[in-house]
């Protein structure tokens, strides 16, 4: 499967079908009243370990936060600070949001990204494609060695 090409999920190889079938269960957890568009995500990091998220909504939205940021707290929160793949689902195949791009970007230079819809189709993309320039830690210098 290259980049940008659709194909249906079950032609998938095992290890993207682990990673959308977390996030996917994820996703059917989503507390979304407001939008009533429940996201699903799952990262899988560099030791293999997958962590899920789905979208947690709050009436004050500024406190709502993405299915994306909810597998990376997950993660990082385990211990966990290389992420290597990501999964997300969503109703009609949405990409992560400029936050959740920016985050990813915190523990990963690029990584590959599965955009899944809830009909059976996806498509492979990449955080640098979604986001080519992020605001790179050396722009704080005090905290460019930390990590």
């Amino acid at each position: 499967m290259t980049q940008r090409e659709i194909v249906d999920r079950q032609h998938l190889p095992l290890e993207w079908r682990v990673l959308l079938a977390a996030a996917t269960e994820a996703r059917a957890r989503a507390h979304a009243p407001y939008s009533q568009f429940p996201v699903g995500a799952a990262v899988q990091t560099a030791t293999g370990r997958v962590f899920s998220g789905c979208n947690v909504e709050n009436a004050s939205s500024g406190l709502t936060v993405c299915a994306e940021r909810v597998a990376i707290w997950k993660a990082v929160s385990q211990g966990e600070k290389v992420l290597t793949a990501l999964a997300v689902i969503t109703e009609g195949g949405a990409t992560p949001c400029g936050a959740c791009r920016q985050v990813l970007s915190e523990f990963a230079e690029d990584l590959p990204i599965l955009v899944a819809d809830t009909k059976g189709q996806v498509w492979i993309t990449s955080l640098r494609e979604l986001l080519p320039a992020p605001f790179p830690r050396i722009n704080l210098p005090d905290l460019a060695g930390e990590g």
